[in-house]
C-alpha cells in the first residue's frame, strides 16, 4: 500500500482527515497545533509543545477556543508495566503514596548536534520523568531541587547542557520524589520506578527482550537489557496511539493533556532554574499561578 504524500496547507483543508500526529521539531509544534485546531483536526502531538511556557500557554488558549482535542505524547504513562503500577496505587493496595523513585538512564548520549537542539536534559529527557512523578503521586509538585553535572562527554558541557542529573520534587504536602539521569548505562537501557505508601510499595524492574535465567557452574545470568527506547517502548507507543484514536472517535478528552504539557515543561524550566541558581525553586516562579486549569485543558 502506497503512502499519500500532502503538504500541510492541503492535510488543513482536507475534509477526509479528521486528526493529525505532530513529530516534526519543537519549534514547529505550537504553530502547527494551532493551525490544526482551527481547522477543526484533533491532534496528537510529541512533547514538548513548545520550549517556552508563555508560548505554550498562548497555544493552549488557542486550542481550548477552538474545542480541539489535543493529546501530548508521553508515552511511558502507557507501558504496561508503569501502568500497573499505578493501577495497585488507584486500588489502594499499597496505601498513601508517601515516595517516588524514578531511574531513568540511557545506554549512551546521542550525537552532541542532537543535544545542541534538544533544549537540554531536563527538557529532553527528564521531562518524561517529570510528567511519570505527576502520574504516580497524585498531586502536583510545588518545590523542585536539582544538581546536574557532565560527567559522561565534555563535549555536552561545550554545549551548553549536562549529561548526569538528580532531581527532587516535592508536594505541598510533603510527598518527595526522586530522579536519577544519566546519558550513559553500560549495560543496557535502565527503566526503573518504585512507589512506596503508607503501606507497602511497589515497583516495576528493568524490561529485557527475553525474560529468561541462565544457571550453571558460573552462576546466574539473564539476558541484557533492552538498548533503545524505540524496543524498550513499543508496547506503550501502541497504546498510546491507540488511546488517542479512542478519544477522537469518542469525542472525550484526550490525556496526557495541554496542560500536562506545560506543567512537565514548567517543572523542566524548575529545574534547570535551580541547577543554575543553586537553590530549591518554587514550581509557581516559571509557571505562574493558573487560575482556571481549564483553560489549558483542550478536549
Amino acid at each position: 500500500m502506497a503512502a499519500e504524500v500532502r503538504t500541510i496547507e492541503q492535510i488543513l483543508s482536507s475534509a477526509d482527515i479528521d486528526a493529525v500526529v505532530i513529530c516534526t521539531p519543537t519549534d514547529t509544534h505550537a504553530d502547527l497545533i494551532e493551525q490544526f485546531s482551527r481547522a477543526g483536526k484533533a491532534i496528537f502531538c510529541e512533547k514538548p509543545i513548545d520550549l517556552n511556557v508563555e508560548r505554550v500557554k498562548a497555544c493552549l488558549k488557542v486550542v481550548d477556543a477552538e474545542g480541539a482535542t489535543l493529546m501530548v505524547g508521553f508515552n511511558r504513562r502507557f507501558d504496561p508495566h508503569f501502568m500497573a503500577v499505578h493501577d495497585v496505587i488507584a486500588k489502594g493496595e499499597i496505601g498513601a503514596v508517601e515516595m517516588v523513585t524514578i531511574v531513568s538512564r540511557d545506554p549512551g548520549a546521542p550525537p552532541v548536534d542532537y543535544i545542541k537542539r534538544s533544549g537540554g536534559i531536563f527538557h529532553d529527557m527528564t521531562i518524561h520523568d517529570f510528567d511519570m512523578a505527576r502520574f504516580l503521586l497524585g498531586e502536583e509538585i510545588d518545590t523542585v531541587t536539582a544538581r546536574a553535572s557532565v560527567l559522561v562527554d565534555p563535549a555536552i558541557g561545550a554545549a551548553g547542557d549536562y549529561d548526569s542529573v538528580s532531581v527532587m520534587l516535592s508536594t505541598a504536602s510533603g510527598k518527595h520524589a526522586t530522579i536519577s539521569n544519566s546519558r550513559r548505562a553500560t549495560y543496557g537501557y535502565d527503566q526503573r520506578i518504585e512507589v512506596h505508601g503508607s503501606k507497602g510499595a511497589v515497583s516495576a524492574e528493568n524490561q529485557r527482550p527475553v525474560s529468561i535465567e541462565v544457571a550453571n557452574a558460573t552462576g546466574y545470568t539473564r539476558p541484557p537489557l533492552h538498548d533503545f527506547f524505540m524496543t524498550r517502548y513499543t508496547d506503550a507507543y501502541a497504546r498510546e496511539i491507540s488511546t488517542f484514536v479512542d478519544a477522537v472517535e469518542s469525542k472525550s478528552p484526550a490525556s496526557p493533556s495541554g496542560l500536562d504539557g506545560l506543567i512537565a515543561l514548567a517543572l523542566a524550566d524548575a529545574a534547570l532554574k535551580s541547577v543554575k541558581e543553586g537553590r530549591a525553586v518554587k514550581v509557581s516562579e516559571v509557571l505562574g499561578v493558573l487560575a482556571d486549569k481549564s483553560t489549558f485543558q483542550g478536549r
